[in-house]
């Protein structure tokens, strides 16, 4: 079978569905706005600088719509069987200009939460997008919810999996130790709500002096300087670590670390919590904010504790339950590892995206 994704060659999730595909003996094929290399896949670029482009007006970010001749002839010659867009809007958009068949639609986020709010023409050309896909794939129940307001097409749902080779519990993970390592892995972004973690942090650090409590925080972005002196200013530098970017090993190597991961996102719109199922697949109990598709990511009061969001009071009650209670953490740690097993390995979840295609080829 042959397969040509429209999507980015640089995002992880187009990286692992090809390396999937491909160890299946599929032949397959990437186009890409931007540049980006796949070990074993051919990728095709359009040369956009995606970073300059999302600087510019709505308008002018539509200005890959001139690739689309270039975009019919790559297809063209590949002869695919099936050609899958990854984001609604962008990519799906040339898919559904590109007239191929079978053509297939997954959403991604905020394609669907946030583009159609910013005026009626993105509306109608997601409705457009969507109509002309032979089927939608969402990564998560709410998303698939939030797209069927714009198709009253069925919405399958494919969630990103995790390895499990990878994404496991060391063996010393369940160590008796002598600090608590509370921690998260996230863009440091103003919506990923992390400054109400190291406000819980704080007030938890004060609270308990006797308990040797550290706080890693992995990733990078625009607040890690703001991060950074809020540390300092609750009095909590010396107990803060940030990370960085980290590769995927490192990232599960971090997990493993981790006596508790907090996700505390502050958008309403988040599709899907990828890191958040890596942390419990680490055997990591995990608290998250009650909003989007975080909470499916997990197994309520078994796995993780909802918070609420842009709350430091909740996030702080729900970390003094784990770090006063060793065997609820370390119960609740097992029940998260046997949660990702059950619903988030990734060959189960890719096996019924190959159940698709093979449908829609046969069909």
């Amino acid at each position: 079978m042959k397969i040509c994704y429209l999507s980015d060659a640089n995002s992880i999730h187009t990286k692992k569905l090809c390396d999937f595909f491909k160890n299946r003996g599929y032949d397959i094929y990437v186009i890409s706005l931007n540049p980006g290399k796949i070990d074993g896949v051919c990728v095709y670029t359009l040369d956009y600088d995606l970073t300059e482009t999302r600087k510019n007006s709505s308008i002018k970010k539509l200005k890959y719509l001139s690739s689309i001749t270039k975009v019919k002839n790559i297809i063209y010659k590949i002869k695919p069987d099936i050609v899958h867009a990854h984001y609604a809007t962008s990519y799906g958009l040339l898919g559904a200009l590109s007239k191929f068949h079978p053509f297939i639609l997954s959403v991604w986020g905020s394609d669907v939460f946030d583009f159609p709010q910013n005026g009626i023409l993105k509306k109608i050309m997601l409705k457009y997008n969507l109509k002309k896909a032979d089927r939608i794939l969402s990564t998560s129940k709410v998303m698939a919810i939030e797209t069927n307001k714009y198709t009253d097409k069925k919405i399958e749902v494919t969630p990103f999996g995790v390895n499990l080779n990878l994404f496991k519990p060391s063996e010393d993970k369940y160590r008796s130790k002598d600090c608590i390592t509370i921690g998260t892995i996230k863009t440091l972004e103003e919506k990923y709500g992390i400054e109400y973690l190291i406000r819980a942090f704080g007030k938890l650090h004060k609270k308990y002096p006797d308990k040797k409590l550290k706080l890693e925080i992995g990733g990078r972005g625009s607040q890690r300087d703001y991060l950074e002196n809020l540390a300092v200013d609750l009095g909590i530098k010396d107990e803060i670590r940030f990370l960085g970017f980290l590769d995927r090993k490192q990232v599960a190597e971090a997990f493993n670390r981790f006596d508790i991961a907090v996700f505390p996102s502050t958008l309403d719109s988040e599709s899907f919590g990828v890191a958040v199922v890596e942390a419990q697949s680490c055997g990591t109990p995990v608290i998250v904010s009650d909003v989007g598709g975080l909470p499916e990511a997990t197994d309520p009061n078994v796995s993780s504790i909802l918070v609420k969001k842009k709350n430091s009071d909740d996030i702080e009650l729900a970390l003094e339950k784990l770090i006063l209670d060793r065997n609820l953490r370390i119960l609740m740690g097992k029940n998260a590892r046997k949660f990702v097993e059950d619903n988030f390995n990734v060959e189960d979840n890719f096996n019924k995206i190959d159940i698709i295609y093979k449908n829609v080829v046969n069909s």
